[in-house]
């Protein structure tokens, strides 16, 4: 199986694994549970993919005895359908972080006891910037 791939497409695992993520040292990697997606007959011999190869001929793993492939060689339609997925994957959690990176404040600053509250929209904005809304690889 080729290695250095941009995309790792793991089926049993059903797990898409962008391979060059922003500031990742290694992959990041999402399990997506869609088993009509899995299920569909295109991928019934397909082991594993590794997309984006300086190898291109051993891109598709099969499992079977069918020789390792090209992506393209393979005709299993763009690599878009498992690209699109992970975006959706990621944009779910950077909203989860954001929605979970959350202050408490210490206000008015110097009260004994201290008296917190919860930061402002407008500060978390300020701090972390805008919620995702979308994410494209």
């Amino acid at each position: 199986m080729a290695t250095n791939a941009n995309w790792t497409i793991i089926f049993d695992d059903k797990l898409i694994v962008k391979n060059y993520a922003e500031g990742a040292e290694g992959g990041i990697g999402y399990k997506i549970d869609d088993d009509t997606f899995w299920s569909d007959s295109k991928f019934s011999n397909i082991w594993a993919i590794q997309h984006g190869t300086s190898n291109t001929s051993d891109e598709v793993e099969h499992r079977d005895e069918t020789p390792h492939c090209s992506y393209a060689d393979a005709n299993l339609g763009d690599i878009s359908q498992f690209s699109n997925r992970w975006d959706s994957a990621h944009l779910a959690q950077l909203q989860s972080d954001w929605d979970n990176d959350n202050l408490r404040i210490e206000d008015p600053e110097g009260e004994d006891p201290p008296v917190f509250r919860d930061e402002t929209e407008a500060e978390k904005i300020s701090r972390l910037g805008a919620r995702p809304t979308s994410y494209s690889s």
